[in-house]
């Protein structure tokens, strides 16, 4: 527990009687100086307080001012849907109820629909909020382009030609789809084992179009607090209507599109509400225009029902694991800027790579080239890549080991 600093002892003048006139004369100076140090002293401490008193009057009011805050209600966000004589038709973000309100005469004559705005809990509006799209989704637009191309990725020839006959043809030549009278795919699904270059697919896809291309992963519309997934899937699907043409690209989309179940609990609740929103963006009653939609999963089978049905995502491409041939292009790929030696037989190489993805077989390119350097050589040989794939085996067998040590 603190103190306050003691005040000064008061200055006491004591003369001797048998003091000479000069040695009183200097006594009572002295004690002069000492009055006038203590009185320096003490206006310092005040000068001190004051301060100390206006610091403490600022956290007075702040707390008044939180105080304030704590005893007002809560006020919830809502889009303005519809104006009528009869009032003003809302809907509530977070559960999308949609209710006829009114709104003071001044607020009235702003309100036009699509306006954000703060509802009590009487669903009275009182206050228009600002419309900007949410900057977290605005942080997903990739301005630069990545640096793949689909020279770059092997193995996939079926499924990169079907991923620009859906994604890329639409945007480029639209009259070519009106001439002959079909509706393009609506959205691509891109399914398989990791590593086998979905989203090396989708960066190609980026690079590759003129449209905007923004992306996300699944697991950021898995949400905190309630409604905020929701309103982060409308603030992406806007957005990408105001950059058209556009390509959105949603990876992991089994972290928010799984199958439903009778769970009660509100996170589970919660994440079945921004799959709903979800659906509800991909069907739209508006013509989405040139927009696409890709997404990529490596748990297709636990995806609901209703994400898969025709109309949300018409094309359905598998990205499997490379058979041999494929797997020999991949390698060609990962070791054409590598000073391999000339006797070394590429393909023998892939031909022993059954079972590994196109991310495995990037790997060992770089294990071989890690064995020759640690040699001392400039050159990779067949033995490094041999060397490679015994190591890489070799995690492979203690990662197996962890797993049935851990179930």
């Amino acid at each position: 527990m603190s103190h306050s600093p003691s005040l000064p002892d008061r200055p006491r003048l004591e003369l001797d009687p048998e003091m000479s006139e000069t040695e009183r004369l200097e006594a009572i100076r002295q004690h002069y100086r000492r009055i006038r140090q203590v009185n320096d002293e003490l206006e310092e401490r005040l000068d001190d307080a004051q301060d100390r008193r206006g610091e403490l009057k600022a956290d007075v009011d702040e707390l008044k001012r939180e105080n304030e805050v704590l005893k007002t209600s809560s006020l919830y966000i809502a889009s303005v849907e519809e104006i009528t004589d009869d009032g003003i038709v809302i809907k509530q973000h977070g559960n999308n109820q949609e209710v006829l309100t009114q709104a003071s005469t001044t607020l009235e004559s702003d309100l036009r629909p699509g306006d954000r705005v703060a509802i009590n809990d009487s669903f009275a509006v009182q206050q228009v909020l600002d419309d900007e799209t949410d900057s977290r989704a605005q942080a997903m637009e990739v301005t630069e382009s990545p640096d793949v191309t689909y020279d770059d990725i092997g193995g996939i020839d079926d499924q990169i030609r079907e991923v620009r006959e859906a994604v890329e043809d639409p945007l480029d030549d639209p009259e070519q789809f009106e001439a002959v009278g079909v509706e393009p795919p609506s959205g691509v699904l891109l399914h398989g084992p990791p590593g086998t270059g979905k989203t090396m697919l989708a960066k190609a896809v980026a690079n590759e179009s003129d449209a905007t291309f923004i992306k996300m992963a699944g697991s950021e519309l898995v949400r905190k607090f309630i409604g905020e997934g929701a309103r982060l899937v409308r603030d992406l699907f806007e957005l990408a209507a105001e950059r058209e043409p556009a390509v959105i690209f949603i990876d992991e989309i089994d972290a928010v599109a799984a199958k439903r179940t009778d769970s009660k609990t509100s996170g589970d609740a919660e994440v079945q509400r921004t799959m709903m929103q979800l659906l509800s963006e991909m069907d739209g009653f508006d013509d989405r225009g040139e927009v696409r939609i890709m997404a990529a999963t490596n748990r297709f089978d636990m995806l609901d029902e209703a994400i898969l049905r025709p109309g949300r995502f018409d094309r359905l491409i598998e990205v499997p694991e490379p058979n041999a041939e494929g797997r020999e292009r991949i390698l060609e790929i990962h070791t054409q800027d590598m000073n391999v030696a000339d006797d070394t037989d590429v393909g023998a190489v892939a031909a022993d790579l059954e079972g590994y993805s196109g991310a495995d077989i990037a790997s060992l390119a770089t294990e071989a080239g890690m064995f020759a350097i640690r040699d001392g050589r400039t050159e990779v040989t067949q033995a490094d890549f041999e060397q490679a794939r015994e190591k890489l085996q070799d995690a492979e067998q203690t990662e197996e080991r962890v797993i049935n040590y851990q179930y």
